[in-house]
């Protein structure tokens, strides 16, 4: 039964996708990923009835961390679940299912999560598990959970449920802008560092060949002779060079 107040299911559903073409006419493809899921996370928490608050957990080398958060001061929630090594968040992660909780003083589950949320004022929390790819759910690429935090202890339907999955879907597409873009950024850095090189690499071959009245072929063997030497990089001991004689 739909609760005093609360807005019918079409209704809700308007909302969200009203929230989500704003979402995607919004974010900038050259956005960093953090910035992309705190977008996320500020549009869900205005879309999604009863949600108060909302994060994303994602999973990177060294663990779960929280990527983006709604409200600060629940962010202990989450951290109780990292600590911890399980809570609902978790949860979906391992099992790739939406994961609703409620708190409650004697929750013997997730203790250090139901203590947290109780500090915290949170009720209910609904995990849902954020996947990348089209494929089938076991063969898509797992990168963490979208949480919600509520006051209001019977929150989040199974409606909300499906609702979220549609948060999930635009997080995804965000996410793999972000890594497009970073990979780009990566490639471009790459590319002018290596071009840095070279510039001085062959700045002081020409040193070498000046002062020695060697060829191009000998200044650069003798660069790579010292730079195996003394087990620095070719682009180092140009830069060594160059400064040598600029010194003098």
């Amino acid at each position: 039964m739909t609760r005093p107040g609360r807005p019918e299911p079409l209704a809700r559903l308007d909302d969200v996708t009203l929230a989500l073409e704003n979402l995607r006419d919004g974010i900038d493809e050259e956005e960093p990923l953090d910035a992309v899921l705190q977008r996320l996370a500020e549009t869900a928490v205005n879309a999604i009835a009863d949600a108060d608050a909302v994060s994303v957990t994602v999973l990177d080398e060294t663990g779960p961390r929280t990527a983006a958060i709604t409200h600060d001061q629940l962010i202990g929630i989450d951290l109780a679940q990292y600590a911890a090594g399980d809570g609902p968040c978790l949860r979906a992660v391992r099992t790739r299912e939406p994961v609703r909780a409620v708190s409650k003083p004697d929750d013997g589950a997730w203790p250090e999560f139901a203590a947290a949320a109780q500090d915290s004022g949170v009720l209910a929390f609904l995990a849902v598990p954020l996947l990348l790819g089209s494929g089938t759910r076991d063969g898509d690429e797992l990168v963490g959970s979208l949480n919600l935090y509520s006051g209001v202890d019977g929150a989040f339907d199974p409606f909300d449920q499906q609702l979220m999955r549609l948060f999930t879907g635009a997080a995804s597409a965000a996410i793999r802008n972000a890594r497009r873009w970073y990979h780009a950024r990566q490639q471009i850095r790459h590319l002018e560092n290596a071009l840095t090189s070279r510039a001085e690499i062959d700045q002081a071959k020409g040193v070498l060949m000046a002062v020695h009245g060697i060829s191009a072929s000998e200044a650069f063997d003798r660069l790579v002779e010292q730079s195996q030497r003394q087990n620095v990089k070719l682009r180092q001991v140009a830069l060594g060079l160059l400064d040598s004689v600029r010194s003098r």
